[in-house]
């Protein structure tokens, strides 16, 4: 079942003395991050926010229905890491066929393309660099599946499902290893490391399903969905 909450931003560190924060917004313009009302956190306390600077809010908090403004330093403080969520009956629909909010995607049942079932979506994985869902299977180690039409090639949020083609599993052979023989050589022996590149995660809560290697989609008699596993 879909989540009915949705993260839209998290509270920072305190900014000056005068009770002001910091906050980082998960909308798409991160200035609408006021634009829907109050917000509620973990402990179903509700907040309301005012910009005063760029990524700096005031906030206050609803108290029987009555703000009361956070006002110093320390009772900014208390509100570090708090994340903050709108209903999601409140976000208007995707303007895209083929964009989807993170939490009507977590959930959904993954089933092959021969119907069986092959776990359910866990966690949807946005580094920037491409869109992943991470099923979560029965005994087996979890399934990392490109979020492209060719390994994802239905999506129906309605029924609650979504059709999978498992990626091809690739042996990655381990890194080969060099004995450094020269005098400067402190170990003896140097291995190669793979680079490890940034986690820059987008912060939109919505992700939308691309097409492999980015154009049009393709028809292959077997989709080109692969992943590496280890030798």
């Amino acid at each position: 079942m879909a989540e009915t909450r949705i993260l839209l931003g998290v509270i920072g560190r305190a900014h000056g003395v005068r009770g002001l924060v910091r906050v980082t917004s998960h909308t798409e313009d991160p200035a609408d991050l006021t634009a829907y009302g109050p917000l509620s956190d973990d402990r179903g306390r509700r907040f309301t926010l005012s910009w005063r600077g760029e990524g700096i809010v005031e906030v206050a908090e609803l108290v029987g229905g009555t703000p009361v403004k956070v006002t110093d330093r320390t009772q900014a403080e208390t509100l570090t890491n708090t994340r903050l969520y709108v209903d999601r009956a409140q976000l208007p629909p995707p303007e895209d066929a083929d964009e989807f909010y993170l939490a009507d995607l977590i959930g959904l049942a993954a089933l092959g393309v021969d119907g069986a079932e092959l776990g359910r979506v866990a966690v949807v994985h946005d580094y920037g660099a491409g869109v992943s869902l991470e099923i979560e299977t029965v005994g087996r180690t979890p399934l990392i599946v490109p979020f492209t039409r060719d390994c994802v090639p239905v999506v129906d949020v309605a029924a609650g499902r979504i059709t999978v083609v498992p990626p091809d599993e690739v042996v990655a052979e381990p890194p080969a290893t060099e004995v450094d023989l020269s005098p400067s050589s402190s170990s003896g022996l140097t291995r190669g490391s793979p680079t490890t590149p940034g986690l820059g995660v987008r912060s939109d809560p919505r992700v939308k399903q691309e097409d492999n290697e980015g154009g049009a989609p393709t028809t292959p008699p077997r989709p080109t969905c692969r992943q590496e596993v280890p030798a």
